[in-house]
């Protein structure tokens, strides 16, 4: 006789929310701290103004992608609150109604409408709520919307990011033209780590996710680069 051994499992979708609010925020602030000091070096300022406009990128850059995370993903959250609040009413007036409702989600499914019934007879004794939750709306554990950890995500990982490029400032002395290659170049380092890094946790393809991340990289540092240099002042 066979037995059935438990064991834990690891499922990558568990990190969605996090991982999406941390290469965001990382991605986000390599690119557009990066693609600041690569302007203003552009405009011929001097490595003292491109510092202070790194790290007046670095703070607004944070504090602006926490606000925005907070307030897109809390939208989310208000969104699947109001679904559930809706559920629950009618749960309570129309039980019947729900029940069939869940078990036709199981019957087009490829459950036979017989053992479908008992199913979702089954489920709504436990907790119809998290029944309809999970299979009607799609709204389970795993994936709902959480504004605080995605707000403080982005804004640590876009720090973190930011600083990449302002530490590059800092350790090339070097004329300003050379300043902009070696920035641009380190930052494209930067970003195709950040992808393969991003791959690697969520299970996805590293060479795919790698070239992605660069290449809209470098698109954005060069139109940036190149406004500066264009109109021979910060933008």
């Amino acid at each position: 006789m066979s037995r059935l051994h438990s064991h834990p499992e690891s499922h990558l979708v568990s990190r969605i929310g996090w991982l999406r609010a941390a290469v965001l925020g990382a991605n986000d602030g390599i690119v557009s701290t990066a693609s600041l000091i690569v302007r203003v070096a552009a405009a011929s300022a001097a490595t003292s103004e491109v510092l202070v406009a790194g790290v007046a990128g670095l703070v607004a850059g944070a504090t602006s992608v926490a606000a925005g995370q907070y307030v897109s993903v809390s939208s989310q959250s208000d969104s699947e609150e109001a679904d559930l609040a809706r559920k629950r009413a009618e749960l309570s007036t129309q039980p019947d109604c729900e029940r069939e409702e869940l078990a036709r989600i199981y019957i087009d499914r490829g459950v036979s409408p017989d053992l479908a019934h008992q199913v979702a007879d089954q489920l709504m004794a436990k907790d119809a709520l998290a029944a309809h939750a999970r299979d009607e709306l799609g709204i389970s554990e795993v994936t709902t919307a959480r504004p605080i950890q995605a707000a403080l995500t982005s804004a640590a990982t876009f720090a973190v990011g930011a600083a990449m490029p302002l530490a590059m400032v800092l350790l090339m002395l070097m004329p300003r033209a050379a300043l902009v290659v070696g920035v641009s170049a380190a930052s494209l380092l930067f970003l195709s780590l950040l992808g393969a890094i991003g791959a690697r946790t969520g299970g996805a393809n590293v060479m795919k996710a790698t070239l992605r991340v660069t290449f809209w990289g470098a698109l954005a540092m060069a139109l940036t680069a190149g406004i500066g240099a264009l109109f021979g002042t910060v933008v």
